[in-house]
């Protein structure tokens, strides 16, 4: 008869784990594959945000110093009419602006350099000796001065009467409607990302509380409160958001910092010149790189309340 194997007491193998271990166990595990959706999820829309914050900032600083740059010249053109001398209406109609209150500089074009403005249109290489070509006057403002336009035009009239001012006040005008409305664009497609944001949080909680829905039953069951558990959610969920900012908007940053080498690198050709024209050197402020990482925290702090209440949600289904 075989004898019977001595019973193993289970209890000294067990492996002691400290009380202090066990406590800090989390009740959702960082390393979960939703938790590591939710931080691609974030860092694409704290990407995309970030982006089109930038953008809206980049065109608003470009469209301020056009309006500037507009609004500090006066323009006036000399037309050839039949029985004057053009050179002579030049000349005194640059004489009467330089004596205007509030004009610092005046600068007539040539004949030459008045042809060259028609190139783009026209080509080069043309004789436009035999075309009515205006003379261009160019005046600069003194800043934070508004000089006499009725006066002006008044004045420049009476010794020349085929000249015409220009204030650019219909550019001005086009300007700032442009810019308000790239402003409104960009505003309604960052509030688009937000919600997109809070959707996909929303979604990413119930599968994470749908995976640990046992765990969340038991401790609700035994008498934890609902405060307790959704703090704890609402910690993973902030973590995994300041995550995803970090990442998105550290990239959005290192996108516009590479973007202004890249500007760097093109200025003086063509295309170059036409970015520039259109956002300035594509480079943002101190203050802009500022927005896009309150936007980034803003963003974390947004996917854990949406985490939060949908918690509060599945909670009260609990009950």
């Amino acid at each position: 008869m075989n004898n019977p194997e001595p019973l193993v007491d289970l209890a000294q193998e067990r492996p002691q784990v400290p009380a202090q271990a066990r406590n800090l166990s989390p009740i959702v595990p960082r390393a979960s594959i939703a938790g590591r959706a939710l931080v691609a999820v974030v860092a694409i829309m704290t990407f995309l945000a970030s982006i089109t914050t930038g953008a809206v900032l980049l065109v608003s600083a470009s469209a301020a110093e056009w309006q500037s740059d507009v609004a500090s010249e006066i323009t006036v053109q000399v037309r050839p009419q039949n029985g004057r001398d053009l050179e002579r209406d030049v000349a005194a109609v640059t004489d009467a602006m330089r004596k205007q209150i509030g004009i610092i500089d005046v600068k007539p074009f040539t004949k030459d350099e008045s042809a060259g403005l028609l190139e783009p249109w026209l080509g080069s290489g043309l004789s436009l000796d035999d075309l009515p070509v205006p003379r261009v006057i160019v005046a600069r403002l003194q800043p934070g001065t508004a000089p006499d336009l009725t006066a002006l035009r008044g004045r420049v009239v009476q010794v020349a009467p085929s000249a015409s001012v220009d204030d650019h006040r219909a550019w001005i005008e086009r300007m700032r409607t442009m810019s308000n409305a790239t402003v409104a664009a960009g505003v309604g497609i960052l509030a688009l990302v937000i919600i997109a944001t809070i959707i996909s949080v929303s979604f990413a909680t119930r599968g994470a509380m749908a995976a640990n829905r046992p765990i969340v039953e038991v401790l609700h069951f035994v008498g934890a409160a609902d405060g307790w558990i959704a703090n704890r959610f609402f910690r993973h969920f902030l973590l995994l958001g300041l995550e995803g900012g970090l990442i998105g908007g550290g990239g959005a940053m290192l996108f516009f910092g590479f973007s202004e080498s890249i500007a760097g690198w093109f200025s003086g050709t063509p295309v170059g010149d036409q970015f520039t024209a259109l956002l300035g050197t594509f480079s943002l402020r101190p203050s802009g790189y500022l927005v896009v990482a309150a936007q980034a925290v803003v963003i974390a702090a947004i996917t854990a309340w949406a985490s939060r209440r949908t918690l509060f949600a599945t909670l009260d289904e609990i009950e």
